[in-house]
């Protein structure tokens, strides 16, 4: 049973260490999107936690006390994330390519469908302006015919 106390390390100068289950998400960050939009649940967008942040929006933070429950979790450090890890560190951590889910070479294909899709509505607009023109133009005659 663990008591979420850093464990004896015999090796260590401290005689303690970090334990290995904790975030890479960072406090500071889920600390601010609280405080700035915990009763729409930012913090827990951030945090992974999307179908508990979507009912947190619907219920504007439970009234309130679930988006305090939530802030005293976040300073104390005891809030998890989507895998059940603390979000302890106070800094940024950068995460390794694999371990977000999405590399560079995602990155990149998302950045070419993106382009693609602009490139199609843009074509999809000037289809609808030109069709709305015709339609216009056919409006014009018939009003003038009649």
């Amino acid at each position: 049973m663990t008591t979420g106390l850093p464990e004896l390390d015999e090796s260590s100068d401290t005689g303690y260490s970090e334990s290995p289950e904790v975030s890479p998400r960072s406090r500071s960050v889920a600390l601010v999107l609280g405080i700035l939009g915990g009763v729409f649940g930012l913090h827990r967008f951030y945090a992974g936690r999307t179908q508990s942040g979507i009912f947190m929006a619907l219920t504007l933070g439970g009234m309130g006390i679930w988006w305090l429950y939530d802030m005293v979790m976040l300073v104390a450090g005891e809030f998890p994330d989507a895998e059940g890890l603390r979000v302890r560190n106070w800094q940024v951590v950068e995460m390794p390519v694999g371990a977000s889910g999405a590399g560079a070479e995602a990155v990149r294909q998302l950045g070419a469908q993106v382009e693609m899709l602009q490139q199609q509505l843009g074509e999809l607009a000037e289809r609808v302006d030109f069709a709305e023109r015709l339609l216009t133009q056919q409006r014009e005659r018939e009003r003038l015919r009649g």
